[in-house]
């Protein structure tokens, strides 16, 4: 878990000082964003997390740590955990222990996603570092289920059309989906039962994203390739 969040970390502070991919990373980080988000955790949070992403994807010959797979499903599930710890000074065991959480989160919800699925794997990991943000902001079992599901009637249905330079954009959507869907748990709100498909159930819910991902989006899968395929 140590060596997740040094890697992981290595490699976005690598990618500030260079322009890969669309550097989204950099332009989390420079003087144009700081005048909208300030230099806040939020806006940090955003900018580690995408410029690991960016390096990763334009190639960068540095090793990330995975998590289900996926290096970026790793990245995402590791980075936004790391910086906010580090921005609020959270002991070294409170960190380890946010981001085993986010980790297992990832792979409870991927292990019934299944290996491929035209569901964005940034859902998954996102869903796993929000849970990790809600511990570290001091959530227990009831906030962590919240924020889950908080997460899952936003994020639900962002397709993945291949593995490419803009994936790092999807991550700002789901880190930034995060950090809202922890802040609304631990302010005591949580999307109900009686929405979309949000389940009383915390699990019930996970069911019913994987569900969508695994089952529901054959069709959208196929769509998707079909028009990647026909491009001129």
């Amino acid at each position: 878990i140590l060596e997740a969040k040094k890697l992981n970390k290595s490699i976005a502070e690598h990618s500030f000082g260079q322009k890969y991919g669309h550097a989204v990373g950099r332009t989390l980080n420079c003087e144009r964003q700081r005048k909208i988000m300030g230099d806040s955790a939020f806006a940090r949070i955003l900018s580690y997390t995408t410029a690991a992403c960016d390096a990763r994807m334009a190639g960068a010959p540095i090793p990330v740590m995975s998590n289900s797979g996926s290096g970026n499903q790793g990245i995402a599930a590791t980075m936004p955990v790391v910086v906010y710890a580090e921005d609020n000074n959270a002991s070294e065991e409170q960190t380890i222990r946010a981001l085993v959480l986010s980790h297992l989160t990832a792979i409870y919800i991927k292990q019934s996603l299944g290996k491929l699925s035209a569901l964005c794997g940034c859902v998954v990991a996102t869903t796993g570092s929000a849970c990790g943000i809600c511990y570290l902001m001091g959530g227990e079992f009831e906030q962590i289920a919240a924020t889950t599901k908080n997460m899952i009637a936003n994020l639900t249905g962002m397709i993945c059309d291949g593995a490419k330079p803009s994936c790092a954009m999807k991550l700002s959507s789901g880190v930034s989906t995060a950090v809202i869907s922890a802040l609304m748990a631990m302010e005591g709100h949580c999307v109900t039962s009686v929405e979309g498909i949000v389940d009383e159930d915390v699990d019930k819910s996970i069911h019913n994203l994987t569900h969508i991902g695994r089952d529901g989006m054959n069709e959208t899968d196929r769509l998707i390739l079909e028009i990647m395929t026909s491009k001129h």
